[in-house]
Order: C-alpha cells, then structure tokens, then sequence
C-alpha cells in the first residue's frame, strides 16, 4: 500500500517540483495539495495522507495556524514544515504548534525525502 503524502504551498511551482519529486519515490503517492491552510484542512478530510507536507508562508492561514488546526482534528498525521524562513524562532513555535519536522527549501531534496522517510517509519 503506498504512502500518501498532501502538499500544502501557496505556491502552484513549488507544489509541482514537490509533486514530480515525491512521486518518484518507491511506495509514495502525492493524494492532495492545497493552496493555503483553509484548504489544506478540508484536503486532509479527502486525501487521508499519512503525511503533510506544508509551507509556513501561506494565505488565510499561516503554516503555524494551520498546523494547530490539523492536530486539533487529525493528531495522528505528522506534519513536515517545508519553509525558506528557518530560524530558532520558528523551531521553538513550529515544535510548538506540532510540527514534526523542519526541513529549509534551501535544502536538497535528499534532505526532504530523507525526513519524510523518518517521519513515515515513526508512524507506520
């Protein structure tokens, strides 16, 4: 059974490198995206990922709000904050918030697949 993974970025470019990326991981599935945090909580109810992948810098609902809101409904499904804003503020609030990990988009993808693996392990 693969493992399905929901995209949230305001961004349509970065949701299509992310979706080209993670689709080509063995045993993955991209079942979602959404362009900001409302959406995002309404994708999750269809998409059933057992992964969020989610910008911090979004309309309607930063990547922080969103976040509270999906643990509040969903506490189960790890969220992954994929941001160009890392700082040790941002660490301390995303942990905060219940985000499970950080990866910097400054970062490569290895690094981003690398962390959705763990994230994947700890919750299969």
């Amino acid at each position: 059974m693969p493992k399905h993974i929901l995209i949230v970025d305001d961004s349509a470019a970065v949701r299509r490198a992310l979706r080209e990326v993670l689709g080509q991981q063995q045993g993955w599935e991209v079942s979602g995206e959404a362009g900001n945090g409302r959406e995002a909580i309404e994708e999750v109810q269809k998409a059933k990922p057992d992964v969020i992948v989610l910008d911090l810098s979004m309309p309607v609902m930063n990547g922080l709000e969103t976040t509270r809101e999906l643990k509040c409904r969903f506490p189960s499904v790890p969220v992954l904050m994929y941001t160009d804003f890392e700082t040790q503020y941002l660490q301390q609030a995303a942990r905060s918030a219940g985000v499970s990990s950080i990866v910097s988009k400054s970062e490569s993808t290895e690094v981003l697949v690398r962390n959705l693996h763990a994230l994947m392990d700890l919750a299969a």
